[in-house]
């Protein structure tokens, strides 16, 4: 069975691979607010049914953010570790994280690294569960 072709005039979902028990996304361009949530629900059942026990979100092809896309990033991570799974968020612009802050979205409970190599070592270099004894710029 081959997958459904898209539907021209609507958005491609946003990919989640699965790097063992890690789930990546990467998230490319501007996210409209259909793809985000759609990304948001794709994330939960994806964690639900596979053993994933993390989850690295890359925001480096990220150029602008709204509160929207503040908001379903920190309701992801929310979702994510309220069903056992460890969220960490890379790759972010310094114009991104200034204007997350100037939005007064502080993300709680989402780790942050430099990049997707560094969250990967993270995973690697923690227990599945453990609390980090440090991130760099984590909230």
């Amino acid at each position: 069975m081959t997958a459904p072709l898209p539907v021209p005039g609507t958005p491609a979902a946003v990919p989640v691979l699965a790097l063992g028990n890690i789930l990546l996304v990467t998230l490319q361009g501007d996210l409209h607010d259909g793809m985000a949530e759609q990304l948001q629900q794709d994330i939960t059942e994806r964690i639900a049914h596979s053993s994933a026990d993390g989850l690295v979100i890359d925001v480096s092809g990220v150029e602008i953010v709204d509160s929207f896309l503040g908001r379903v990033i920190a309701e992801i991570a929310a979702s994510a570790r309220l069903m056992a799974a460890r969220t960490v968020l890379c790759g972010m612009r310094p114009a991104v994280a200034i204007t997350l802050v100037e939005l007064g979205l502080t993300l709680p409970g989402l780790e942050t690294v430099l990049d997707a190599a560094r969250a990967l070592e993270l995973f690697a270099q923690e227990p599945s569960g453990a609390a980090p004894d440090r991130s760099e710029g984590g909230t």
